[in-house]
This record gives C-alpha cells, sequence and structure tokens, in this order.
C-alpha cells in the first residue's frame, strides 16, 4: 500500500500528465496547429518545472519519478524536434544530432548497468544547459510557426549554439562513464 501511494503522488500524476501530453502536442504539429502546440508545449515545460520542484521541496521522490520524468521530456522533445524536421522548420542534421546524443546516453547507461552495475543518473550542469536550450529553441520555431516571432539569424545562432551544447553533452556523459567505467573496474580487479 505505502509503495503503490507513494507511485501515485502528485509529481508522479504530473510527470504521467506530461506522457498525455505528448501525442496532443503531435497532433497539432500533424495538424500544423502552432498556436495550440506552442501552448501544449509550454504546458508540458511549466509542469516539468512543478512536478521537480513539488518532489524535492516535499521530498517526493521515487524511483519511478526518477526514471520517468527524463523519459517524458526525452519523449516530448524528441517527438516535437522531429515533427518539427518533417515540416522542414528545422534541419534533419539537427534533428539526427539530438537523437544520437539521447541514443549515445541511454546506450551507455544501459552498458553500464548491464555490464558494471547500478546506474545512478544525474544530469550533469552542461546537460541541464543543452536541455534549457532545446527547449528554448524549439519554443522558438513554434513561436516563429504560430507567428508570434519573426524569423532571423538569431535562430541560426540559437540553433548552432544549441547544437554544440548537444556535442558537449555527449562528450561528457561518454567522459564520466567512461571514467566510472574504469574505476569500477579497478575496484573489482
Amino acid at each position: 500500500m505505502a509503495v503503490r501511494a507513494n507511485m501515485l503522488n502528485v509529481p508522479n500524476a504530473i510527470t504521467l500528465l506530461r506522457f498525455a501530453l505528448v501525442p496532443a502536442i503531435a497532433l497539432m504539429l500533424l495538424q500544423s496547429a502552432y498556436a495550440t502546440a506552442l501552448l501544449l508545449f509550454i504546458v508540458s515545460a511549466l509542469s516539468d518545472l512543478a512536478d521537480g520542484a513539488i518532489a524535492r521541496h516535499w521530498n517526493l521522490r521515487t524511483r519511478f519519478g526518477a526514471v520517468a520524468d527524463p523519459l517524458a521530456d526525452k519523449l516530448t522533445m524528441v517527438s516535437v524536434t522531429l515533427l518539427l524536421a518533417v515540416q522542414q522548420s528545422l534541419p534533419w542534421w539537427f534533428a539526427v544530432a539530438l537523437i544520437l546524443r539521447d541514443t549515445l546516453i541511454v546506450g551507455g547507461a544501459l552498458a553500464y548497468h548491464l555490464l558494471i552495475g547500478h546506474v545512478e543518473m544525474a544530469p550533469s550542469l552542461i546537460s541541464k544547459l543543452n536541455t534549457a536550450l532545446e527547449f528554448l529553441l524549439l519554443l522558438s520555431v513554434l513561436a516563429i510557426r504560430a507567428g508570434y516571432l519573426p524569423d532571423g539569424p538569431w535562430l541560426q545562432v540559437l540553433l548552432l549554439t544549441t547544437l554544440a551544447s548537444i556535442a558537449l553533452s555527449a562528450a561528457h556523459y561518454v567522459l564520466v562513464w567512461s571514467q566510472r567505467a574504469a574505476l569500477a573496474g579497478q575496484r573489482s580487479a
């Protein structure tokens, strides 16, 4: 009973709401309803901030939340990025870079778990910066498509800055997890 009550706490319910928003955002994008997609994307982002703040403030952290929260983030970001790339609002190479980074991180964590042991995932500062830049980029593209922002050279700067943060974040994860694996190998030797 305690596990079930812990599983169904407010932050976890908000995370489940974010999962439900993914198909709604995707549908709005497929229908070119950019203003609605933008609104839902903002609601998703604000609910992400809210569930994290509530979980930390009232110590309602759960294993489910630790796994589901970043998964909801990634699902939202990847879905919006892919659909905007399909609609030629973002370049394909950017979508590929974003997916490769996420695949690298998930694959590395899975390999570490299978070969070495328990994975304690904690986003690095560069990863948090990357997520913020990805959000800002997607928000900007949605706002441009909705007619709320003018397009301009600033968007290309934001796109390239976000791409650099994707590369730095991926390299950082490879370095950190390689060092952890080497250290674990030395301890077991």
